[in-house]
């Protein structure tokens, strides 16, 4: 009898297998475990480096517009990004980049399998540009000569300054850019931003050149149009809405901008 009890305790002992004394002997951590040892926490990842590539772009569309507004892009004529990266000193890649922004904007069309054509300008159509910004500006100045103090627009003098010796240097390029900074700082003084971008770009493409009249007779413009931005600046300063008026309306008729 003993013999066979014996026989059956090795029986069972045989068919349940021996439990492991704790989870780690299979490498499994068991809940207390995990709460007493927590895993390390993960490392957000690196912020990634700038895109250098749209600074270069924006370096080419910057150019390219200096270039455009100086007539040394010609209207009609078609230029390949491959050569003006070469003038650069970039690749093509962002040459096309900005290519297709000023496409955009107007200035060039692009030819396919050939590059990009500076776009034909005739007087109408910037006289169509010269009205609608009329349209927009030329009310918002007269509000804005009712009710901005003196002191506001007397801010805004080293901007008119400026206009006027980059006319008198006869710089196409950067006077376009101090105009624009002109009018923006005005329209800017209405705290309405999405007028001001408006008005910027229809002021922009105003300044591409047109397929009539060489660049020099624009030239011969600039140093009016300077003149014209200190004197609405001073008729501002003073109040004088009679000129203001005057002046804007005369300022948008002459299409110079």
């Amino acid at each position: 009898m003993e013999q066979a009890r014996a026989h059956d305790a090795y029986r069972l002992a045989a068919r349940v297998p021996e439990q492991p004394r704790s989870g780690s002997a299979r490498g499994e951590h068991t809940h207390a475990e995990a709460e007493a040892e927590p895993s390390a926490p993960v490392p957000p990842p690196a912020p990634r480096k700038p895109v250098q590539r749209s600074s270069v772009r924006g370096q080419v569309l910057d150019a390219l517009r200096a270039a455009l507004v100086g007539g040394d892009l010609l209207p009609g004529e078609v230029y390949s990004a491959p050569v003006l990266g070469e003038r650069f000193g970039v690749s093509a890649t962002p040459v096309r980049e900005a290519m297709q922004q000023l496409a955009i904007e107007g200035a060039v069309e692009v030819v396919p399998n050939r590059g990009f054509r500076v776009t034909e300008r005739s007087a109408r159509e910037l006289g169509e540009l010269a009205e609608v910004r009329a349209l927009i500006e030329v009310p918002v100045m007269l509000r804005l000569a009712r009710t901005v103090p003196a002191a506001r627009w007397c801010e805004l003098r080293p901007l008119a300054e400026a206009s006027v010796v980059a006319a008198a240097g006869g710089d196409l390029a950067r006077y376009a850019e101090s105009d624009r900074a002109f009018h923006r700082a005005v329209l800017g003084l209405s705290g309405n931003r999405q007028l001001v971008q408006v008005a910027d770009d229809l002021h922009r493409r105003s300044q591409w050149p047109l397929v009539s009249g060489p660049v020099s007779g624009r030239r011969a413009d600039l140093v009016a149009d300077a003149a014209e931005h200190t004197a609405l600046l001073e008729a501002l300063v003073a109040r004088d809405l009679a000129v203001v008026q005057s002046l804007v309306r005369e300022h948008f008729a002459g299409a110079g901008g």
